[in-house]
C-alpha cells in the first residue's frame, strides 16, 4: 500500500493536478508547496498568468503584482530543488518573453537569480533593453559568470595549447637547458641497458627555442544571432584566455548583418560580453570577407568559425569565400556550437559543402575544446580526433 501511495505521489506530482490528471491523490506540506512552484511556471503558457501565491511562499490565491512574485518563486525553488534542476527551470522560465522582462529588468529580482551561461545570454540578447537601475546587478552577474568559467576552463585551456605549440615546434638537436627529458626518456626506452641501469639517448628530443613573435595565428568568428547566446559566451572566455598566451595571437570577430571586431576586448571577458548584441540577421559572407583581410600568416593561422551555416546574405559568395581561405592555406574549423546543448539545428547543404573541402564541421561542448584546439595546432586529422571523442562530424552523411 505504502509503494501504492508513493507511486500516485509521484504521478501527482508529474502530472500537475488538473483534471485529467487521474491519481485523486491530495499534496500537503511540502509536496504542496513544490507543485506551486512547478504549477507557476509550467501552468504559464496556458494560464498566460504568473500568479505565485502569498501564503507560505505558494499557493494559488495571491492576485499581487508579479514582480515580487518572480523573486518569491526565485527564492523558493532554490530551497526545493537542486541547483542543477533549479538552472533548468529557470532556463525554462526565459523562454517566455514575459517572464524574462520580469526576471531580467528588475535589480533585486535579477539579484536572486542562480548566475549561469544561459542567463548572461540572455542579458545579452536584451542588450540596451536592460534599464540603468539594473545595469549594475547584471555586470555583477555576468562577472561571476565569467569568474566561474575561467577558473573552470582556463587551466586546461592553458596547457593543453602551451603543450600544443611545444610539440609543434620540437627540435631534434636540442642543447642542454632546451631537452625535453620526459619525452627523450620514453623515445630511447629500447636503448635501456641493464647492466649499466641507464638510457643511452641516441635520440634526444628538445622543446622549440623561444620565439619572440606568435607561432600561430587564431581567429575565433562567432555568429551572433539569438540561438548562438551559449556559444558567444563560451567563445568570449576561451577566447580571453588564448589572448593572454604569448605563443599564440588571437583576435575575435563577432557579426550579423554587421561585423565587429572585439579583439581588443579581449582582456576584459566582461566587457567583451556586454559588447555583444545577441539577435539579428546572419552574413556570413561578410565577416568572412573582413577576415580575410585581418588574416596575414594563412599557413599559420586557424579560422575557428562558429555559425549553424545559415546564410542570410550572399550565399554564393560566401562559398567562394571559403574556397578562397581554405586554398590560401588557413586552418578552417567550423563549429555549429560551442556548448552543452549538443548539435543545433543547421544548414545541412552548406555543412556539406564546408564537409566537401575537408572542413570538419561539428558541435563541440565546453570541456573539449581545448584538446580540440590543441589538436589544430598540431594539425592532427579531424575527423581522427573527432571519432576518438565520440563526435559526428557534420556534411558527409547529411
Amino acid at each position: 500500500m505504502t509503494d501504492e501511495k508513493e507511486s500516485l505521489r509521484r504521478w501527482r506530482l508529474i502530472l500537475g493536478g488538473d483534471e485529467a490528471d487521474g491519481t485523486q491523490y491530495q499534496l500537503s506540506g511540502l509536496d504542496s508547496q513544490i507543485d506551486d512552484a512547478l504549477s507557476a511556471l509550467y501552468d504559464f503558457e496556458r494560464k498566460r498568468d504568473f500568479n505565485y501565491g502569498q501564503n507560505n511562499g505558494g499557493g494559488a490565491g495571491g492576485r499581487e503584482n508579479s514582480s515580487p512574485s518572480v523573486a518569491r518563486w526565485l527564492g523558493d525553488i532554490r530551497k526545493y530543488f537542486p541547483q542543477s534542476v533549479v538552472q533548468v527551470m529557470q532556463g525554462d522560465a526565459l523562454k517566455h518573453p514575459e517572464l524574462q522582462q520580469k526576471l531580467m529588468l528588475e535589480p533585486e529580482i535579477l539579484e536572486q537569480a542562480t548566475p549561469n551561461v544561459h542567463l548572461v545570454a540572455s542579458l545579452m540578447e536584451l542588450g540596451k533593453l536592460i534599464p540603468s537601475k539594473t545595469k549594475e546587478t547584471a555586470r555583477r552577474v555576468v562577472q561571476q559568470v565569467v569568474e566561474d568559467l575561467i577558473e573552470k576552463l582556463a587551466q586546461k585551456t592553458i596547457q593543453a595549447i602551451t603543450g600544443a605549440i611545444n610539440r609543434s615546434v620540437r627540435n631534434n638537436r636540442p642543447r642542454y637547458n632546451e631537452i625535453d627529458w620526459n619525452t627523450t626518456i620514453r623515445k630511447n626506452l629500447k636503448n635501456y641497458l641493464p647492466e649499466y641501469k641507464t638510457i643511452i639517448p641516441e635520440r634526444r628530443i628538445g622543446f622549440g627555442r623561444k620565439n619572440k613573435r606568435s607561432l600561430k595565428d587564431i581567429v575565433l568568428c562567432l555568429d551572433q544571432s539569438g540561438s548562438m547566446g551559449a556559444s558567444v559566451v563560451y567563445s568570449g572566455i576561451f577566447g580571453a584566455v588564448m589572448a593572454s598566451l604569448p605563443q599564440v595571437t588571437t583576435q575575435m570577430v563577432v557579426f550579423d548583418t554587421e561585423v565587429v571586431d572585439l579583439t581588443e576586448d579581449l582582456k576584459d571577458p566582461v566587457e567583451l560580453l556586454f559588447g555583444v548584441q545577441l539577435g539579428g540577421g546572419t552574413d556570413i559572407n561578410k565577416a568572412l570577407g573582413y577576415c580575410q583581410e585581418i588574416i596575414t600568416k594563412p599557413d599559420d593561422t586557424i579560422l575557428i568559425l562558429i555559425t549553424d551555416l545559415y546564410e542570410g546574405g550572399n550565399q554564393v559568395q560566401m562559398r567562394k569565400r571559403i574556397v578562397e581561405l581554405s586554398e590560401s592555406g588557413i586552418q578552417i574549423i567550423c563549429l555549429l556550437a560551442l556548448d552543452d546543448s549538443g548539435a543545433p539545428s543547421f544548414d545541412k547543404d552548406n555543412a556539406k559543402f564546408l564537409s566537401n573541402l575537408s572542413i570538419p564541421v561539428f558541435a563541440c561542448t565546453p570541456d573539449l575544446f581545448p584538446d580540440m584546439m590543441a589538436a589544430a595546432i598540431n594539425r592532427q586529422e579531424m575527423n581522427v580526433w573527432a571519432s576518438q571523442h565520440d563526435i559526428v562530424l557534420k556534411g558527409s552523411n547529411t
